[in-house]
């Protein structure tokens, strides 16, 4: 990795069915007021899933947008789609989904910039490897490895081009320090993480969504974290002591020699998900003219 690219952080981003509205009208601004935005980032990726897919894992998809117009959106912009197909329960016969098998064959066949799969499952991760050989693989965040050694061992799998590691990994920099360069270029961040750092649920609570998207009956999971019943807040997420901020960034991990960080956020609604662009995207003077160029824009629902 040379210095020029040491120097870049890469953001993979949420909602690329659930927040198409949404990044229809912020990516044309990003292009022609690059001026706007830090110099020292792009936007590398959007993951998410349409909703009713067998496959989705993480959170339930809940995106309409057809995958021709999601897809040539972000070909325009030369940024890759990943699918997210992180489900941990598939079964054999899970695998002859009609509507996730002709999502991997659109988004291998792009003829754009190479797209790719977030995915839990060995089975899935077969299955899709040999029908759709031009997708690469995202190892799952889904998979809760607190471990640090079974995160390295992780990426050290040649399927995986990225492996997202527990997001309470991010700040074991002795050890994130002692990483090959190959180790740290696979290596990609959970940046905004809200739930909480000492929860022992995260693994259940992944599961029973998968339960979900399997379209089993199942009751909901009840987060029994400390202000769990709360839901997502960005000012809370800043304060768990995974969080990984702007100035972090800049200013020790890619020094460190990393360069991937993923931004969560496809369960949150359009509103929250333009905070996130605003704080680890847009240049603090020029945040307001952006919160506003997508807020007058008539056509977008936010909320």
């Amino acid at each position: 990795m040379d210095n020029e690219t040491q120097k870049k952080a890469y953001y993979h981003l949420p909602g690329l069915f659930e927040f198409y509205d949404l990044y229809s009208v912020f990516l044309p601004l990003y292009r022609k007021h690059r001026e706007y935005f830090y110099e020292w980032c792009e936007i590398a990726s959007v993951y998410g899933t349409p909703a009713d897919c067998i496959w989705g894992g993480g959170r339930a998809g809940f995106g309409e947008c057809a995958a021709e117009d999601v897809l040539a959106l972000m070909n325009e912009y030369g940024i890759s789609s990943r699918l997210t197909f992180s489900n941990s329960l598939l079964k054999p016969e899970d695998l002859d989904d009609r509507k996730c098998n002709a999502l991997c064959e659109l988004f291998a066949k792009s003829g754009g910039v190479q797209n790719g799969v977030i995915i839990h499952s060995d089975l899935l991760l077969d299955h899709i490897k040999k029908k759709y050989p031009g997708l690469y693989f995202v190892s799952s965040t889904t998979k809760v490895q607190t471990d640090f050694d079974q995160f390295v061992k992780e990426t050290d799998r040649n399927e995986f081009k990225y492996v997202v590691p527990d997001f309470r990994l991010n700040k074991q920099l002795d050890k994130l320090a002692s990483l090959t360069e190959e180790q740290k270029d696979k290596t990609e961040f959970l940046c905004n993480e809200c739930c909480s750092f000492y929860c022992k649920d995260r693994k259940a609570c992944y599961e029973n969504v998968s339960r979900k998207n399997l379209g089993e009956d199942c009751p909901d999971h009840i987060c029994t974290a400390p202000d769990g019943e709360g839901g997502y807040r960005f000012s809370k997420a800043m304060k768990n002591p995974g969080f990984i901020g702007v100035n972090d960034i800049l200013n020790t991990y890619l020094p460190l020699g990393f360069s991937n960080f993923k931004i969560e956020g496809r369960g949150l609604g359009s509103a929250v998900n333009l905070e996130f662009l605003l704080y680890y995207l847009t240049k603090p003077e020029y945040q307001l003219i952006v919160r506003e160029e997508i807020y007058l824009d008539c056509m977008l629902d936010l909320f």
